[in-house]
């Protein structure tokens, strides 16, 4: 017989405890919202599509929205530490099949978000490699270059992949505030102006897509409690790198929008967006700062992207690695590499998806950028906008049934005012979808795509059905956790 392997192949029960802090959470989170490809393609697309100059203002008024929907949702972290957040939070709010439901939404959503960076991030290489070495490969041969990157660091210790995402960060952060100060101290003819600041600009048709494209930059702040079980003191470790998120976030977006009217002059932004689009930004620092800078800016933001797919990555793993433990995807999701304590299947599983996506569109010829990147970010986005809302419920729920201990306002006072602001936000996401995807209205993909969420709810909730009829056991732990690994490896 031969010997048993002993190697670091071996899998485990649960994902490495006490690994990450604060900071490194908040790198996670941060690099997840992709600052610098935000600041270069949502905030311009925001300008052209919309035609509002209020952007700097949405976003301000979008952080405060997500930081009081914060105040009870990082309450709830302190009840449970799980990597399955909105999955769990929502099972334990609103019930198991709610929660199954949330959790092939949130499936769907995290891998269209990481999948449509792919295309961004081939589509941004090229030009690079064009000018550095003379080559022209196709994007998605540059794909899956970063592809194969993202599938091994998906498989290593998640401190190694929170370090390097430290590097990239703040290189990129850095080089959008010298971006912003080089915009502020070039003020166009107009002079220094503080109208786009102003929360009459917001008062304009079209405001509805806006808020939402502003609310889309921030997808990736909610994150911070999928690393609970992997970070030190997960009850101070997750409310910091939460509030430091939100904030760090509407403050770089909004300075950075309003910068850029600022060089433009207010009246011109529009104008000035539609014309150069995404290169927007490195046309008005090139102005200013030179060629050299600007080169080195568009390597960042291609690393930029490269940090969100890690981010991504390493979230949607740890989605499939919750559903497996509690036995509602296959067990195997739920093991952990011993000596990474990654979630072994599920980074795999997520790497064959992004592997056959990219093939795909490359069989078929499909447009990276548009069809790739702003379809499937645009997807997944709305797909977390309602997934925030309906965890916005839950908190309350949950909390009107299981107190805690907790204060009224991060029972009550925080959270009723979050969800009704939230679902304002998804009725505006359903009835500008078609500005969000920038199709006309009568565009099949504007009831496609999120049909595609509807039919994936209405399936968790038949699994669920099915699980307490055949399974009760399994039905009876869904959203327990750590706790249902437990008792399941008891019984």
């Amino acid at each position: 017989m031969l010997p048993v392997k002993s190697g670091p192949d071996l899998v485990a029960g649960a994902l490495a405890a006490d690994r990450l802090g604060a900071p490194s959470v908040v790198y996670f989170v941060l690099s997840a919202a992709a600052p610098l490809t935000v600041v270069a393609g949502v905030v311009t697309t925001a300008y052209a599509v919309t035609g509002i100059t209020g952007l700097p203002v949405a976003f301000l008024v979008v952080g405060v929205v997500l930081a009081v929907f914060a105040v009870g949702y990082v309450a709830m972290a302190r009840h449970m530490a799980n990597a399955g957040a909105f999955y769990t939070y929502i099972s334990r709010g609103l019930g198991r099949p709610a929660g199954i439901a949330a959790a092939w939404v949130a499936l769907i959503a995290y891998n269209a978000l990481q999948v449509g960076l792919y295309g961004a991030f081939g589509t941004a290489a090229t030009p690079l490699l064009e000018r550095w070495l003379g080559l022209t490969p196709p994007w998605w041969l540059v794909a899956l270059v970063a592809w194969a990157l993202v599938a091994v660091l998906g498989l290593m210790r998640v401190d190694v992949n929170g370090r390097l995402l430290a590097v990239l960060l703040t290189a990129e952060v850095a080089v959008i505030l010298l971006f912003d100060f080089a915009d502020l101290a070039h003020p166009a003819a107009s002079g220094f102006s503080m109208e786009t600041l102003s929360p009459g600009a917001l008062f304009a048709p079209g405001v509805g897509a806006l808020l939402v494209i502003a609310t889309l930059g921030f997808v990736g702040f909610e994150s911070s409690v999928v690393f609970s079980e992997e970070s030190r003191e997960p009850r101070r470790t997750v409310p910091l790198a939460t509030y430091s998120a939100v904030a760090i976030i509407a403050a770089v977006y909004a300075l950075s929008s309003w910068a850029m009217t600022v060089a433009t002059g207010p009246a011109d932004i529009v104008a000035v967006a539609n014309r150069d689009q995404a290169d927007t930004i490195f046309k008005l620092a090139g102005a200013h700062l030179g060629d050299g800078v600007v080169d080195i800016a568009r390597v960042l933001f291609v690393t930029s992207l490269f940090a969100a797919m890690i981010s991504f990555h390493n979230t949607t793993a740890r989605y499939f690695f919750a559903l497996g433990r509690e036995r509602v995807l296959p067990a195997v999701f739920g093991r952990t590499r011993a000596r990474s304590g990654a979630p072994k299947a599920g980074s795999i599983a997520q790497s064959v998806f992004g592997l056959a996506v990219i093939l795909v569109y490359a069989a078929l010829g499909l447009d990276p950028l548009v069809q790739l990147f702003f379809y499937g970010g645009s997807f997944g986005g709305f797909g977390v906008l309602l997934l925030i809302f309906v965890t916005s419920v839950a908190v309350i729920v949950f909390f009107v049934r299981e107190p805690g201990g907790e204060t009224l306002a991060r029972r009550v006072i925080a959270p009723v005012p979050a969800a009704l602001a939230l679902a304002v936000m998804v009725w505006l996401a359903v009835t500008n979808f078609a500005a969000l995807l920038n199709v006309p209205e009568s565009d099949p993909l504007t009831w496609i795509l999120p049909g595609v969420y509807g039919v994936a709810a209405v399936i968790g909730v038949i699994w669920a059905f099915i699980l307490r009829a055949g399974q009760p056991a399994v039905y009876s732990l869904v959203g327990m956790g750590a706790k249902a690994a437990t008792a399941q490896d008891g019984s």
